[in-house]
């Protein structure tokens, strides 16, 4: 076994760098003497633009240049692309137009209505002091069940603030198993509107080169080519006019992965004066900016047979997208949470109604998970409450339910090819980890502190999402080194070192001598960046098939130098071989060669490769929060998961990965909420008012891997990076309500924090009296 290889826990070859601080983030890498940028931003939810004067602004010491919508309007495409669903009949979702800077209307706090570019950041900010903005306020909404009584936000492209109808399944079906069922569970959810809170905020810098007619542009994002195109697109440049790269990104969680309007405005700033031009948010202008997570409304129904069998379940789900259409807002609480919408059981009648409409709040697209976390959520949630109204415990139930291994492959009501699994394996595994056993002796211990203790359980499921093609060039460089350029991008997840271990592992080059070139996009012609978690399952297996490929280049030569026949020669060890003796020649040797000879087409391999089927991870969590019911404070004591990865390229970054995020979902559980008030005012715009989790709000989370490899790629990975925020949140949810409802409340919704459950626990004293 390699001790660089596949599987093994390799301490990450990028942490001395980034601990040092020899990171380099966008912020860092900026030309010098680059100019700064600095955005006014509106400070009303929805209102009219009447007038911009900014004449004042132009004039200030150290401004190079102002810009309005007015002037963007002319200057390039003043509109941001977005992917558009279909509705159910037939026609496409709403494609309101969404600026890069306001014009004519603003529809959010915060939406950008003039930049000016200065000196310094101080100069900038002195200036944007100076516009004078004449708004007239309108009437704004932030509740996504009041749409159609609200002012309308798009009136010429998205009547009643709608932005898609769209629906998957047969309703008759369903509700003809609904009307046949004996026991129908109905519950109401809301799944809470959070905040990504990337560690670095977003930035970008953009450059003119104006001999080449050439656009450079850095910023903080999780891939460059679909900006790349689109920056081409609205700037009115050929695509070789334009050049993206990625730096070290300090987080991302989907949130960096899309084009936001600054970066198109920095961009023209930057060709008109034909001067470098940076911007780098502060948080509580990335608080405001930056796309949200979540946010929908569900209505979840399950029916089920005599036996407790399910015959049918049905979502009906109100998806608030903000103010405008993000790149993939109208997708997420839609087709990519209908992949995972049945989770891990065994039913084949579904519906999904989902609606997505306009509210006057920042737009809404990817965080963590992109979908399957709110489907799981109302999944488990659902399936919480039917075993509480049904009377079976919480893993009887979904025992009940599982589909079994031998059903594997199981094509489920969506139409997703689950390959392989053993719910019950993993559950079992789970349930040792945690004392499932010992939890009533544990409860009656926080009773007699007059404490509350309850224990949820969520079995989830998620599908690796993205382009299901990469692309991979290896290259070996002149100074003895071996280049790894890849099409997928690190925003703090290892890459460096586990796309090193897999290439180390299939060929025997050098570990220490790989080295990862990744986000430019004139030294990678093609790639699908970092989503999804896509990048190890689809980057991992491209990067295979390349040195596969590379290796079988070097055999003609290998036959040669080894003077050796083709049948007589093996590759093992990371070295051709002639069989049987110990003649042999490592592939850095024979590229040595290849150079010394001028054969420089054998230096340099490069491969797309395309993983024809999406894989499954799953797994459970357990849960146990303690509540103290005179304050509401609500703690998780105890937590443990089991997760079938398949194949673990490096234990130890799976691990890490699991545990961020379930840190991330118990953030959403307990802490997080975006707030706005009546007006559409943010109130949740800094870390005072918006609460994220520290060290001492997570207990310690043994992970342990319960492997089914899977069958849908040859290397059997199946993802890791979003699967422990697509379990965690209904696993603390339910555990929260289990807790409650020894004390009477009924229902909860996220997040549970000590305000709220206080209240909860309030209201159900009050109905017991």
């Amino acid at each position: 076994m390699k001790k660089f290889g596949i599987s093994q826990a390799v301490r990450r070859v990028e942490d001395t760098r980034l601990l040092t601080g020899h990171g380099r983030f966008v912020d860092d890498i900026a030309p010098k003497g680059a100019a700064v940028a600095a955005f006014l931003r509106s400070p009303y939810a929805h209102a009219t633009i009447k007038s911009v004067d900014v004449d004042a602004a132009r004039g200030a010491p150290g401004v190079i240049g102002v810009w309005t919508g007015a002037d963007l309007d002319i200057a390039i495409v003043n509109d941001l692309d977005s992917a558009q669903q279909q509705n159910r009949d037939g026609t496409k979702g709403a494609k309101p137009k969404r600026p890069a800077l306001a014009s004519g209307r603003v529809r959010h706090v915060g939406e950008g209505v003039a930049m000016v570019v200065a000196e310094t950041l101080e100069q900038a900010r002195d200036a944007i002091d100076l516009i004078e903005v004449d708004y007239d306020e309108l009437p704004a909404n932030v509740d996504p069940t009041a749409v159609a009584t609200a002012e309308q936000l798009h009136p010429d492209t998205a009547p009643g603030n709608q932005g898609y109808d769209w629906a998957f399944g047969n309703e008759a079906d369903v509700d003809a198993a609904f009307a046949d069922a004996a026991d129908v569970v109905t519950l109401n959810l809301v799944n809470n509107k959070v905040i990504a809170a990337s560690l670095e905020p977003r930035g970008a810098y953009a450059e003119w080169d104006d001999a080449a007619q050439r656009l450079h542009i850095a910023f903080g994002g999780q891939g460059v080519w679909n900006l790349k195109g689109e920056m081409s697109r609205k700037l009115g440049l050929k695509p070789e006019q334009v050049r993206v790269t990625n730096p070290d990104v300090g987080g991302g969680f989907g949130m960096k992965g899309f084009s936001y309007p600054e970066y198109f405005a920095i961009a023209e700033a930057a060709r008109s004066l034909k001067r470098a031009v940076r911007w780098m948010s502060d948080r509580s202008e990335a608080m405001m900016t930056d796309v949200m997570g979540r946010d929908n409304v569900t209505t979840a129904k399950a029916a089920f047979d005599k036996n407790h069998r399910l015959l049918a379940v049905r979502f009906d789900i109100i998806s608030n997208l903000g103010a405008y259409n993000s790149a993939y807002g109208q997708m997420i609480q839609s087709v990519l949470a209908k992949f995972v919408q049945p989770g891990v059981y065994d039913v084949q009648k579904l519906f999904m109604h989902v609606r997505g409409v306009y509210t006057n709040t920042t737009p809404v697209d990817a965080y963590r998970g992109a979908g399957r976390p709110e489907a799981i959520y109302a999944i488990e949630r659902l399936m919480d409450a039917s075993a509480r109204q049904l009377g079976l415990g919480q893993d009887e139930l979904r025992r009940i339910n599982f589909i079994k291994p031998a059903q594997f492959p199981y094509v489920t009501a969506v139409g997703e090819t689950y390959d392989v699994g053993n719910f019950d394996k993993v559950l079992d595994a789970v349930l040792i980890d945690i004392d499932w056993a010992g939890f009533e002796a544990r409860r009656t211990e926080a009773a007699s502190r007059g404490m509350l203790l309850g224990r949820g359980l969520a079995y989830y499921i998620e599908s690796i999402l993205g382009a299901q093609n990469e692309t991979t060039k290896i290259e070996f460089a002149e100074d003895g080194g071996l280049n790894l350029y890849v099409g997928t991008q690190s925003n703090g997840q290892g890459h460096e070192t586990v796309f090193a271990q897999i290439l180390h592992e299939r060929t025997g080059l050098t570990f220490d001598k790989i080295r990862l070139v990744q986000g430019d996009s004139d030294l990678i012609a093609k790639g699908g960046g970092t989503g999804g978690s896509r990048s190890v399952t689809m980057q991992g297996n491209s990067i295979n098939a390349a040195a596969d490929e590379m290796i079988e280049k070097f055999r003609a030569m290998a036959e040669e130098e080894l003077e050796a026949s083709a049948t007589d020669l093996v590759f093992e060890d990371g070295a051709w071989r002639v069989a049987g003796t110990d003649k042999a020649l490592t592939l850095e040797d024979l590229a040595t060669i290849a150079r010394a000879k001028g054969a420089q087409d054998l230096l340099v391999t490069e491969r797309e490769n395309t993983v024809e089927a999406r894989s499954f991870p799953n797994g459970a969590h357990v849960a146990e929060v303690e509540i103290d019911p005179d304050t509401g404070v609500t703690r998780v004591v105890r937590y443990a998961v089991a997760d079938d990865l398949g194949v673990l390229m490096n234990p130890m970054l799976a691990e890490g990965q699991v545990h961020g995020g379930v840190i991330q979902g118990i953030g959403q559980a307990l802490q997080e909420q975006v707030s706005y008030d009546a007006q559409g005012q943010l109130l949740s715009a800094s870390f005072m008012d918006y609460s994220i989790p520290r060290a001492e709000d997570v207990p310690m989370i043994p992970f342990h891997s319960v492997p089914t490899p899977s069958t849908a790629n040859p290397i059997g990975m199946k993802g890791c990076g979003e699967a422990g925020t697509v379990g965690a949140l209904a696993a603390v949810t339910n555990a929260g309500l289990d807790a409650l409802s020894r004390v009477g409340v009924g229902h909860v919704d996220m997040p549970l924090t000590p305000q709220r459950v206080w209240t909860w626990l309030q209201a159900a004293r009050i109905a017991a009296e």
